[in-house]
C-alpha cells in the first residue's frame, strides 16, 4: 500500500452505522486512525435495506462526523454487506499453464480462478468474493501460491460468496448517494475475521461468530483458508425482545436492562457467619438495582437469576444451537479444535461465552480487533470488529493505480496530451497541397 494512503470502512449494521478513517504513518507504515463516528441505523431490518431515505440519512451523519474529525473529506470507502441472502459454496477450476516449459506465470493463476467461479447461479445473485483456499500443481496438492513452480496442470479450489443483486445495489446507491465511492463490498463475516482472528487459530481451525444486532454472521476456516461462511437471521435484538416481552416493558428499557446486566461484576465472597447470613446476602446480590437506568416504567429492582437464567440464557443456547446445526450441515464439524471467537456487539451479552462451550462443547473467547492505531483505543471492542476488518481489507486489497483507470479515464489521460487541434490542421494543409 502506497505511503500515505487513505482506507476508510463504513459498517452498515441493524443498530449502527459506523465509519472509520484511517491514514499510513510516514515513519512506521502502519495504520493509524484518524477519523471515528457511530450513529444509530435507520432504514434496515435484518441487515438488509427496508428504507432508502432514513438509511442515506443516517450514513450521511455517520460519514460526515467521520470527516470532521479526520479533517479529511472522504472520497472512497469499502463497505460491509450481511443478510440471510448472503451464501457461500466452495468450486474448484482446472486449466493447461500456458507454458509447460516455463514456470507458472501470474496470468495462469487468474485464468484458473476464473474457471473456478464460473458456477451457475440463480439471476437474483452475483458474487461478491472469489477466496483461493488453495491450489494444486500436476499431482502435488495444499499449494498456498504457486507462482514461479513449474507444471503443466493447475487446479485452483476457491471460496465463493454471493449475495442478493438487488441488495447489493440498494447498498451501493445508499453510499454513492452521501457522494462516497464504494471501493468493494465485504461481507461482514469476512471483515470481523480479518480483524479478530490470529494467524495460528485459522490453521488450526476456527469459528468466528460475528453477533450483531439483527443477524449472526459465520466464518469458518480450516488449514489457514475460509471453508465456510453464511448468515443466521437472528441476533442480540432478539435477546432484547425476549426481555421486553418477558418483563413486559419497552424496547429501550429492555435494551438498558441487558446492557446493565453484560457489565462485569465483582465476585463477593461471603464472610465467615452463620448460613442465614449467607443466604441474605446471595439474595441480595440477586437482586439488580435498575433506578439509576431511569426506566419510565419506574421498576426498583429486578431478579438476576430470573432475567440472565429464564430469559437471556435460551436465546443463547438457540443462537449456538444454530451454528452448530450449520457447521454439521456443511460437514465441517469437529475440524474447529482452536474453538469458536465470538465478537459483534452480541458479544458482550451477559452468559455469551459459557453458552457458546456449553452448546457447542468447543472453547470459546471473545475477540477484541487489533491491527489499527491512533485513534484505535475508541474501536478496540468486539462491537466494532467489521468496520476494523473493512479498513484492513481495504489495505491489504486496494486496487493499484493501473487497475483502477477505466477505459474513458485512461483514454482521457492520453487524449490531453495530444495537440488535437495543430495536427488536425497540418492535416488539413497536407491534404490541401495534393489537390489541384
Amino acid at each position: 500500500m502506497p505511503r500515505g494512503r487513505v482506507v476508510a470502512g463504513i459498517d452498515i449494521g441493524t443498530d449502527k452505522i459506523c465509519t472509520v478513517i484511517a491514514g499510513q504513518a510516514e515513519e512506521t507504515g502502519k495504520l493509524h486512525v484518524i477519523g471515528v463516528a457511530s450513529q444509530p441505523s435507520n432504514g434496515i431490518r435484518k441487515s438488509q435495506i427496508v428504507d432508502l431515505e432514513d438509511t442515506i440519512a443516517a450514513i450521511t451523519e455517520s460519514v460526515e462526523a467521520a470527516e470532521r474529525m479526520a479533517g479529511y473529506t472522504l472520497n472512497e470507502a469499502f463497505v460491509s454487506i450481511s443478510g440471510p441472502h448472503v451464501k457461500s459454496q466452495n468450486s474448484k477450476g482446472v486449466v493447461a499453464v500456458a507454458e509447460p516449459q516455463g514456470e507458472i506465470e501470474q496470468a495462469d493463476i487468474e485464468r484458473v480462478i476464473e474457471a473456478a467461479r464460473a458456477l451457475s447461479l440463480p439471476s437474483a445473485e452475483e458474487i461478491i468474493h472469489v477466496i483461493p483456499r488453495d491450489y494444486m500443481v500436476d499431482s502435488q496438492g495444499g499449494i498456498k501460491d504457486p507462482l514461479g513452480m513449474t507444471g503443466v496442470r493447475l487446479e485452483a479450489e476457491v471460496h465463493v460468496i454471493t449475495a442478493a443483486t438487488t441488495a447489493v445495489r440498494n447498498i451501493v446507491k445508499c453510499v454513492e448517494e452521501v457522494g462516497v465511492k464504494v471501493g468493494g463490498l465485504v461481507f461482514s463475516g469476512l471483515a470481523s475475521a480479518m480483524a479478530v482472528l490470529s494467524e495460528t487459530e485459522k490453521e488450526l481451525g476456527v469459528v468466528l461468530v460475528d453477533i450483531g444486532a439483527g443477524t449472526t454472521c459465520l466464518s469458518l476456516y480450516i488449514e489457514g483458508s475460509l471453508a465456510y461462511s453464511g448468515v443466521l437471521p437472528v441476533g442480540a435484538r432478539n435477546i432484547t425482545n425476549d426481555l421486553a416481552i418477558g418483563m413486559r416493558i419497552s424496547l429501550d428499557s429492555a435494551e438498558k436492562i441487558k446492557l446493565e446486566l453484560s457489565k462485569p461484576t465483582k465476585l463477593v465472597v461471603p464472610e465467615a457467619g452463620s448460613n442465614k447470613d449467607a443466604i441474605k446476602k446471595k439474595r441480595e446480590d440477586d437482586k439488580v438495582d435498575l433506578t439509576k437506568l431511569g426506566l419510565k416504567e419506574e421498576i426498583q429492582a429486578a431478579s438476576r437469576k430470573t432475567l440472565v437464567d429464564g430469559i437471556i440464557r435460551p436465546r443463547l443456547n438457540e443462537i449456538f444451537s444454530l451454528v452448530g446445526t450449520e457447521i454439521k450441515q456443511a460437514g465441517l464439524a469437529g475440524l474447529t479444535p482452536a474453538g469458536v471467537v465470538i465478537t459483534g456487539g452480541g458479544a458482550a451479552t451477559v452468559g455469551a461465552v459459557e453458552a457458546c462451550r456449553r452448546t457447542l462443547s468447543l472453547p470459546a473467547r471473545v475477540g477484541h480487533p487489533q491491527g489499527l492505531g491512533g485513534l484505535a483505543e475508541e474501536i478496540q471492542l468486539s462491537p466494532y470488529a467489521t468496520v476494523t476488518g473493512l479498513v484492513l481489507y481495504g489495505a491489504a486489497h486496494a486496487p493499484t493505480s493501473r487497475e483502477r483507470v477505466n477505459l474513458s479515464g485512461g483514454i482521457g489521460k492520453w487524449v490531453g496530451k495530444i495537440p488535437i487541434k495543430g495536427a488536425v490542421g497540418r492535416m488539413v494543409a497536407l491534404l490541401k497541397s495534393l489537390l489541384p
